[in-house]
């Protein structure tokens, strides 16, 4: 059987510029290289509108900051020294605040009221207003951790220290005294009238 000859394959057409002597081939990309093209070009705009445009996700400063704050917030919930300072430091930190704000809903909401004003906002309620400057047992923050330890049974606050621990209690101060300025006025209530 005779054996046909091989003809070459046509070359690819060449481009009609020439620069510095060379041509070039008139070829198309590879797919594999335009799908990657598209894609970054797809995933810049999507990047470019979650933190340009909508501004949703976190900025570098933003992102430091959260990261930060976490950091603070485990250096201070590790602090065994349980002192106003401390307790000032921690209600400004928003992981502490956030998460005394979770057991705050789960454990106090049923007497202070998710306003945090008790007594004030609804009469029915059992517990007083906690972001008024009138504090029946103490406003400082250590006075405070030790009402929710201690409680109070004679007006109806069970001792939340073994239910609790001790670092849920730090970060339910912390919550409080989120809504409180350091060195405002501390007013002492009246006793309760003794009721026969």
């Amino acid at each position: 059987m005779p054996t046909k000859p091989l003809t070459p394959q046509p070359e690819d057409p060449i481009r009609p510029h020439t620069f510095d002597g060379i041509q070039e081939y008139d070829k198309r990309l590879p797919n594999w290289w335009l799908v990657t093209l598209f894609a970054t070009i797809v995933f810049w705009v999507g990047y470019w509108t979650y933190y340009q445009w909508f501004h949703i996700g976190a900025n570098g400063p933003q992102r430091v900051e959260l990261a930060m704050s976490k950091i603070e917030a485990a250096r201070l919930a590790a602090n065994p020294t349980l002192d106003d300072a401390s307790f000032w430091k921690m209600s400004r930190n928003p992981e502490l605040v956030e998460a005394g704000r979770a057991t705050f809903n789960a454990t106090c909401v049923a007497c202070h009221l998710a306003s945090l004003r008790g007594k004030d906002e609804n009469p029915a309620a059992i517990g007083p207003n906690l972001i008024d400057q009138v504090w029946i047992h103490g406003g400082n923050p250590t006075d405070v951790y030790h009402t929710i330890t201690s409680g109070v049974l004679v007006k109806g606050m069970p001792a939340w220290g073994p239910v609790l621990g001790p670092r849920k209690i730090t970060e339910l101060v912390a919550y409080v005294f989120s809504f409180h300025k350091e060195g405002e006025p501390i007013i002492q209530a009246p006793p309760d009238p003794v009721v026969k």
